[in-house]
């Protein structure tokens, strides 16, 4: 695994703007996470200390070998210890994806498990990894507004590690399109407008 860069931010700035204030019109929202099983074995032993608030977005009777490499949707509480441990385990390992959102575990689940596949040109379906950062910093800049709309759902924010973990990139839905904001050394906000996408 490649180790976080030098400069990445600390735990207690990544906790800071998960849990930034709302915004004047954007309404109260629980902070998740969505991990992928997939990129380590370490991701399922971290989340065997959430007794509640994690659940696998696969559903019905998951073979053990699946569970394993499967994704799993955490509501994540600023105060508690599995928080921060998460966190100091999972920077710049592109081990999942950040959403705020006014939407309850089982609501959010229902919403993610919507786009866990896809069909491709030849009607094939497969596996749409979207909570991989990799993906997603992709992925959203491509969709057009209605896409958008349907992506995002409950969501008012996406946020995710840049590629070498140097900054916390923040992705929302603006009247204009997808919104993209870095908080890191040197960054600022800019608009990745879907107009141009549709």
């Amino acid at each position: 695994m490649t180790p976080p860069s030098s400069a990445a931010p600390s735990v207690d700035r990544v906790m800071e703007l998960l849990w930034r204030p709302p915004e004047p019109l954007e309404p109260p929202f629980e902070v998740y996470a969505v991990l992928d099983g997939a990129r380590s074995p370490a991701v399922t032993r971290t989340l065997m200390s959430w007794t509640r608030g994690c659940v696998c977005l696969y559903e019905g009777a998951v073979p053990r070998e699946l569970l394993a490499v499967a994704p799993y949707l955490v509501q994540l509480s600023r105060d508690a210890d599995n928080t921060r441990e998460l966190l100091e385990r999972a920077w710049g390992q592109s081990w999942g994806i950040f959403a705020a959102a006014s939407a309850s575990l089982g609501e959010l689940r229902r919403h993610f498990r919507k786009f866990l596949q896809v069909e491709d040109e030849s009607g094939r379906r497969l596996y749409f990894r979207y909570y991989d950062p990799r993906v997603l910093r992709v992925y959203l800049p491509t969709c057009n507004l209605r896409e958008l709309r349907t992506f995002f759902g409950p969501v008012s924010r996406f946020l995710a590690e840049s590629p070498r973990g140097e900054s916390l990139l923040e992705y929302a839905l603006g009247p204009e399109g997808l919104e993209e904001r870095g908080h890191g050394p040197g960054d600022s906000p800019r608009l990745a407008s879907a107009e141009a996408n549709r």
